[in-house]
């Protein structure tokens, strides 16, 4: 699976983007292979709960997608995760 990321996440990964083996499952599994690859990455996606933030944007393939859908082997995947702060 190729995997695009944004923002905080790049320094998490070392890169804006990865290729990562997935035997396909649901966007959370190939959330976690991500995360089991680059555990630095889990503060960007998960909140206290350990459940994926709301705020986080993930598309499949260009379609926009929810933790619990398919997420084919060869997927290429986009995550943005939530920009916090700013000032007025």
């Amino acid at each position: 699976m190729d995997v695009t990321v944004y923002g905080p996440l790049r320094s998490a990964i070392g890169g804006k983007e990865t290729t990562l083996q997935f035997s396909g499952g649901t966007v959370d599994d190939a959330i976690d292979t991500l995360v089991s690859e680059f555990p630095r990455a889990a503060q960007y996606l998960y909140g206290a709960d350990n459940d994926l933030r709301p705020s986080v944007r993930i598309s499949v393939n260009g379609d926009r997608v929810e933790s619990g859908d398919q997420c084919p082997s060869d997927a290429s995947i986009k995550i943005m995760p939530a920009v916090q702060g700013g000032s007025r």
